[in-house]
């Protein structure tokens, strides 16, 4: 059991904050789960959007998206692995700011698709992509700086210069969220993990 850790899975002493990063890419696997959850949505969506109509791919983004959380937290226990961080973990705090980020920015995708309907996955691009951003800390992956990067700069390019394809930026999204989750998943794997109460 590591030190720093009580038996029943709590935080009883202070840790560094490479060791609090390493935490968190040891129980979520570098965002595997979430990533891979995430671009089931974006494929469930863009699929939608090519197959069905924007409006239904948009309802399909926004409803579903609010689940992927619970359903990240249900991959991982049937991976076998614990749902979230031991209590008092000092990045608790900041995965419960971050989750709000994405929600929050959703009004402004919102506007934009009020003005023109196929900014809605530029929009949303941007906004996940800005996301991601504290990601770099909580984790200690600059990978998701290039993820953020991408999402970003793809949201702008489509919205600019290629938005009469609607279905564009969803299918390009799930693609680069399922490319990522294995790019975690192998930053996780590859740095030696410090051990993590699971309970």
């Amino acid at each position: 059991m590591d030190p720093d850790l009580g038996s029943c899975g709590s935080i009883t002493a202070k840790v560094t904050i490479v060791d609090a990063q390493r935490d968190v890419r040891t129980v979520f696997l570098g965002g595997f789960a979430g990533q891979l959850v995430s671009s089931g949505v974006w494929f469930l969506s863009a699929a939608s959007a090519t197959w069905y109509s924007p409006k239904t791919a948009m309802e399909v983004l926004v409803v579903a998206g609010f689940f992927i959380f619970p359903m990240t937290q249900l991959l991982l226990r049937l991976m076998g692995r614990p749902a979230g961080l031991p209590k008092g973990h000092p990045m608790n705090a900041l995965g419960m700011q971050v989750a709000f980020v994405l929600p929050l920015c959703l009004p402004l995708a919102f506007a934009s698709t009020a003005y023109r309907q196929n900014w809605f996955y530029p929009a949303v691009m941007i906004a996940l992509g800005a996301h991601y951003l504290p990601f770099i800390f909580m984790y200690g992956m600059w990978q998701f700086g290039v993820l953020a990067a991408f999402l970003i700069g793809s949201g702008v390019v489509i919205g600019l210069y290629l938005p009469s394809i609607f279905s564009l930026g969803g299918w390009l999204t799930a693609l680069a969220l399922l490319v990522f989750a294995f790019v975690g998943r192998s930053v996780a794997r590859t740095q030696a993990p410090r051990a993590v109460v699971e309970g």
